[in-house]
This record gives structure tokens, C-alpha cells and sequence, in this order.
């Protein structure tokens, strides 16, 4: 009997704190499961656009160039791509491979264009480090065979600290600069960094032309 009253019990006071309560828990519910759909339905837009973008990709590399009309239908592939799946991975690897054609084909200008537009692409959250860290570096490099050496540091600083290469690089457009000490220090750091011989030595002539 005394069970049977201690379970009635318990749902009286189930029910007791649902009524007190039952607009703050039905928010929770309803928040918990707005969450879940959002989740859901951005899950599966994601991959109906990776599917979309794919096909639009592999069309783009698969792209005749050599007419003026296969040339205008690889441009307005490429163009949609960006445009409308910015976020996919297909469109980083997309603006990457136009950047490096740009650069192969001596057109320096929309290089560093593309490789920018790539930097911003592939930064934050849903970034890629790699891309953004290659996109950075070859946009520097651009930048320094253009003189245009503050924007070059600026755009290396959040990775300054981060490897041989990128502090030979700040090294070399230090030195442009006349700053001798400062260039001397990034080869310096460059020199530790390195592991193979070679580019140990190609440092060390840097660090030894500094003086004269």
C-alpha cells in the first residue's frame, strides 16, 4: 500500500513541476528539436551541394580550352562554381588550380587575385589551414617580386613564426628593405628550421651577403 501511495506520489509531483514549468520546458523541446532539424537539413544541403559541385568541377578541368568557345564555357563553369559552392572543397582546389595557371602562364596580376580570393575562401571555421597557408604563401612571393613588400609581410605575419621556408621568405623581403638585422634574425630562425643541407647553405649565403 505504501508503495503504491509513494508512486502516486512521485507522479503528482512529476506532474506538479510540469504544469509550474511546462512553457520553459516545451521552449527547451522545441528549441532542442529546431536544433536538430537545422542540423539535419544543413547536413543534407551540404552534400547536395558537394554532389552539384563535383559535377560542375570535374566539367570545368575536363574543359577544352583551346577555342574561344571552350575557353567562355570553362570561364562560365568556373565562375559558377565559385559563385554559387563557395564553401566546398571544389571550389578552393578550383580557385588553387586557377591561381597556378595564372602564375605558370606569366599573368602575375591575376595570380595574386585568385591566390587572395583563395586566402580569404579558406580562412575561419570551415576554413582548410592548408590551402590558406599555401594561397598566403604564394601570394606573398607575388607580392615580393612586385615590390610591394609591406603587403607581403603583412599578409605572412600570422604565420611568421610558423616554418624554415616562410621565415626565409620574410628574410629575403627584409633585406630588400634594408633592414639588415631584422632580415639576418629570419634567416637566422630559417637556418634552424631546415633539415636538408641544401637549404642550409643557400641561408647561410644570404646571412653572409648581408655584410657586404
Amino acid at each position: 500500500m505504501n508503495e503504491v501511495f509513494e508512486n502516486n506520489a512521485a507522479i503528482t509531483s512529476i506532474r506538479n513541476f510540469y504544469m509550474n514549468y511546462r512553457k520553459v520546458i516545451l521552449g527547451v523541446v522545441a528549441t532542442v528539436i529546431l536544433i536538430i532539424s537545422a542540423y539535419l537539413i544543413n547536413n543534407q544541403i551540404s552534400k547536395t551541394n558537394n554532389l552539384e559541385a563535383a559535377e560542375i568541377y570535374n566539367r570545368w578541368i575536363a574543359q577544352e580550352t583551346d577555342t574561344d568557345e571552350g575557353k567562355v564555357i570553362s570561364e562560365d563553369l568556373f565562375t559558377d562554381l565559385i559563385n554559387s559552392y563557395y564553401e566546398t572543397g571544389y571550389a578552393k582546389i578550383a580557385m588553387l588550380n586557377k591561381a597556378s595557371i595564372n602564375a605558370r602562364n606569366g599573368d602575375l596580376e591575376a595570380a595574386l587575385e585568385n591566390f587572395l580570393s583563395l586566402n580569404e575562401m579558406t580562412q575561419g571555421f570551415k576554413g582548410n589551414k592548408l590551402l590558406n597557408k599555401i594561397a598566403t604563401i604564394n601570394a606573398a612571393r607575388i607580392m615580393y617580386s612586385q615590390e610591394e613588400y609591406e603587403e607581403a609581410l603583412e599578409i605572412l605575419e600570422k604565420y611568421s613564426s610558423s616554418n624554415a621556408f616562410i621565415h626565409e621568405l620574410i628574410g629575403d623581403i627584409l633585406s630588400k628593405q634594408n633592414k639588415t638585422e631584422l632580415a639576418k634574425e629570419q634567416y637566422n630562425f630559417a637556418k634552424e628550421k631546415y633539415t636538408d643541407e641544401t637549404s642550409i647553405s643557400i641561408v647561410s649565403m644570404k646571412i653572409a651577403n648581408l655584410a657586404v
